[in-house]
């Protein structure tokens, strides 16, 4: 027999699948997955915090086994699985999980490596004191509080939390159809935020406050494992439409270790990627060959923190090797932002302002509801006190209206009726205690009842008043950042997503040279030996016969470098970014570096840190002219390069270097004149200008062969293609208009030689000279007489047949070591820069 005939009913298989299916995805959505906008918390997440408080396992409380929690919670509120109640109770433990984590664990809580808890049987925890504010105030029907699964206990259906946990944690979560995923914040940015949108709501004077006002509290995403985020465009668009990527990249730098080797050294990585499985990865990829340079990879890390080494081959570059490593491993990873939450039962996709201002509107509730609590407490405690008051007024009659009464119902009816008071007053005054008779104890019930008259009017003021309850929230708000606010763990770096390379690179002096034929490279200052004058010097470079070392200066690996090329252009590269090599090497071909036309050969370099509005770059043409232009103009040069000078076709530039505004600068020409002009002399002008006359050359094959800015009183050094040169003191140059001839600064005789370079030096620098068979010679200036300006000079090298010297470079004091033999190693320390001689280099 059937016996369900007669009680079917006939539905569209359609229809039923529809809504049993929608009721499944709205349970998930609501009851599991997502969390709620105001306290921030999944259901679970909530019943956990909930239960613990419930068992009494507060911060300064004795721990309690995990099992004893799970099964309380999962018991009373969470009719699921054990392990769901474990696993989130878990990850509320774990601090490179939450940023300020809810759980004190004591006990195996797994690790960064992705290893699981130890079995809840064996681990114990009780609730972090920054949990205790998610549950303040809880007693005072500041929530409402809601029925459990099978209706026989009551549980709150949010929290009234003073922390802004949804933000300050984060919150990840799939549901049906979608999925939440927002970063943790830094508390006090968040809370920061809250008192600046606070202070704009109710002022009707002010614009708008916006999301990008907001911005300037709250900076980004601050992950609890650190690192990098790069670029801050991901971060605009998820504050301003809900959705947004973030490109977060591992902290690493290199160190030097013993055999002139190198490793990396990684301390922070990715949120939410596993240590262990980056280590795997990297170890696949190098027996796979997909990575070379790396001789082995261990994992240094401790209690102390992460620390992840990469040992580098001797002949591999470590920032190649870590870009590569950003490239193919978890070591830059992307994090994708939903900033999607529960609003009234509903999820919806909010931006920064309105999730914040949620959360403001969630705590003023909670102020009138527990101003509201108080109110009514304090109004039933004034009720009391003022029929203790009456009784104590009128102790004798009560005490004998009480003595003759048969019993407590005729003595409760008599107070009321005789003193007119309520049952709960008469019941208060029979419950009162002899030793409240004495007279210290009625004026205390007359000292609490003013007082308690005096604290209901502030209450009323306080629901009267919005400016009132908002200043409480304000205040709650700073005594939470006061009591749990830190500093930023995860760094942003502003700009493009790949940002350069330097910041893992250390700031030290390379040198740089620059052959006749254009091939560059860069060595460390510290493989040249300094010599005494007259020395033989050391190979310098490998060149070819037709071929020769022309320029060499000193900058900084995080320098940017400008090339000034003979037909007025400018290029830009960083000095880290010119290949590194040996000694003997000729290095890489400029025009690869840099882009330059067919035909155009580099002439000046400038380093420079820094593109300021108050310096300038003063430029000099083989045929005397001369021009200055703000260094601002030459910030951003585009790839194929800008024009920094109008060149003719019978000139060419021959230096550039900078000036700080009130320079003097002198002109030195190959027949040995030298003229000396102030800079105001030469007005600022843009890039695409010729400049004006410097000094008039005395014949065709006379033409400029340096330029020189004077900074100090030091002595002028000119040096003679021969080999010959001196020094002279800079007061023996005066001070002309510029586009005179100039004076006599050489003699140029054939046993002297044409003038090939002049710059600025003083006793405590030396000299780099270059000749054009590649031979290198450090030696000091002081080894160097100062005579007079009209004389031929004296020896500086001793150069071999057919050689002449092509380059000279001055090297600064600090860069040379106290003590030691004068021909030792030596290296230049990170103060020294050449700001004269062959080529402008200045350090900003």
């Amino acid at each position: 027999m059937d016996i369900a005939r007669g009680k079917t009913e006939p539905r569209e298989i359609v229809e039923e699948i529809s809504e049993s299916y929608l009721n499944y995805a709205m349970s998930v959505i609501v009851s599991r997955a997502l969390p709620d906008v105001r306290d921030g918390l999944k259901p679970v997440h909530r019943r956990v915090l909930y239960g613990m408080s419930e068992l009494g396992v507060a911060y300064n409380r004795p721990n309690k086994k995990c099992a004893r929690i799970v099964g309380d919670v999962m018991g009373k509120y969470h009719p699921h699985g054990d392990a769901s109640v474990y696993d989130a109770l878990v990850r509320m433990a774990q601090p490179w999980s939450l940023r300020y984590p809810l759980v004190n664990g004591q006990g195996n809580f797994g690790s960064i490596d992705g290893d699981s808890a130890a079995a809840m049987r064996y681990t114990e925890a009780r609730m972090s004191r920054i949990a205790s504010e998610l549950l303040r105030d809880l007693d005072k029907e500041t929530v409402d509080f809601v029925p459990n699964f099978d209706n026989t206990l009551q549980e709150p259906s949010v929290l009234p939390t003073l922390v802004p946990s949804l933000l300050v944690n984060g919150s990840d979560g799939i549901a049906v159809g979608m999925a939440t995923k927002i970063p943790p914040h830094n508390l006090n940015e968040i809370i920061n935020g809250l008192i600046a949108l606070i202070d704009n709501l109710d002022n009707k004077d002010t614009a708008d406050f916006t999301v990008y006002d907001l911005m300037g509290y709250i900076t980004g995403p601050d992950f609890p494992t650190g690192a990098y985020i790069l670029g801050g465009e991901g971060i605009r668009e998820a504050y301003t439409t809900g959705r947004g990527k973030v490109i977060i990249r591992a902290r690493a730098s290199v160190e030097e270790v013993r055999s002139e080797r190198e490793q990396i050294v990684i301390t922070e990585i990715p949120y939410q990627t596993n240590k262990s499985l980056i280590i795997e990865r990297i170890a696949e990829l190098v027996r796979a060959k997909k990575l070379d340079g790396i001789s082995d990879v261990r994992d240094e890390s401790d209690k102390d923190g992460i620390r992840l080494v990469i040992e580098v081959k001797r002949d591999a570059v470590p920032e190649v090797v870590l870009n590569n490593l950003y490239k193919h491993t978890q070591l830059q990873d992307t994090y994708g932002i939903i900033l999607l939450a529960l609003v009234n039962g509903q999820p919806r996709v909010l931006n920064l302002k309105q999730l914040l201002t949620y959360f403001i509107d969630f705590r003023h509730d909670v102020v009138v509801r527990r101003t509201q609590y108080e109110l009514r407490q304090s109004e039933d405690r004034a009720h009391i006190l003022e029929g203790l008051k009456i009784a104590l007024d009128n102790i004798d009659a009560v005490i004998k209206l009480i003595r003759g009464s048969a019993d407590q119902h005729e003595a409760r009816r008599g107070l009321m009726k005789i003193f007119k008071l309520s049952e709960r007053q008469a019941q208060a005054i029979l419950d009162m205690r002899l030793q409240r008779l004495t007279s210290m104890e009625v004026d205390k019930v007359v000292v609490e009842y003013r007082e308690t008259i005096k604290l209901i009017e502030n209450l009323k003021n306080i629901l009267k008043n919005r400016g009132l309850r908002m200043a409480i929230v304000k205040g709650e708000l700073e005594e939470i950042r006061e009591r749990y606010g830190d500093d930023r763990r995860t760094e942003i770096i502003q700009g493009e997503y790949d940002f350069s390379v330097e910041d893992m690179i250390a700031d030290e002096d390379m040198v740089i040279t620059i052959s006749h034929n254009g091939f560059i490279k860069r060595s460390a200052s510290s493989q040249w030996r300094r010599q005494r004058r007259g020395g033989r010097g050391v190979q310098g470079a490998t060149t070819r016969e037709d071929d020769f070392v022309e320029h060499l200066f000193i900058a900084s690996s995080h320098d940017y470098i400008l090339f000034f090329t003979d037909r007025g252009k400018c290029y830009w590269r960083k000095v880290h970014e010119i290949p590194q090599a040996g000694r003997l090497s000729r290095g890489r071909a400029i025009v690869n570096l840099i882009e330059c036309e067919s035909g155009e050969k580099v002439r000046a370099f400038v380093a420079v840190r820094e593109f300021p509005d108050d310096q300038y770059i003063v430029m000099a043409t083989r045929q005397g002219l001369i021009k200055r232009t703000a260094l601002s103009a030459y910030g951003n040069p585009r790839r194929m390069g800008i024009y920094a000078i109008d060149i003719q076709e019978d000139d060419e530039l021959i230096e550039a270097k900078i000036s700080l505004g009130d320079n003097d600068i002198i002109l030195g020409t190959r027949n040995g004149k030298a003229i000396r002009f102030h800079e105001s002399d030469v007005r600022s002008t843009g890039r695409k200008t010729r400049g004006v006359v410097g000094v008039r050359l005395a014949g065709e094959n006379d033409h400029v062969v340096g330029m020189m800015v004077v900074r100090r009183e030091g002595t002028v050094l000119v040096v003679a293609e021969n080999g010959y040169g001196k020094r002279t003191d800079v007061m023996q140059y005066r001070v002309q208009r510029r586009g005179g001839k100039g004076i006599i600064t050489l003699r140029t005789t054939e046993k002297v030689g044409p003038l090939v370079s002049l710059m600025e030096v003083v006793d405590t620098d030396d000299l780099m000279i270059v000749t054009n068979k590649g031979v290198m010679i450090r030696l000091p200036v002081q080894d160097i007489r100062t005579i007079g300006r009209a004389t031929q000079g004296v020896r500086v090298i001793r150069l071999d047949e057919g050689a002449r010297i092509s380059s000279i470079s001055r090297v600064m004091e600090e860069e040379k070591e106290s003590g030691g033999d004068d021909s030792s190693e030596e290296s230049p320390s990170a103060e020294a820069r050449p700001d004269d001689g062959q080529i402008g280099v200045h350090q900003v």
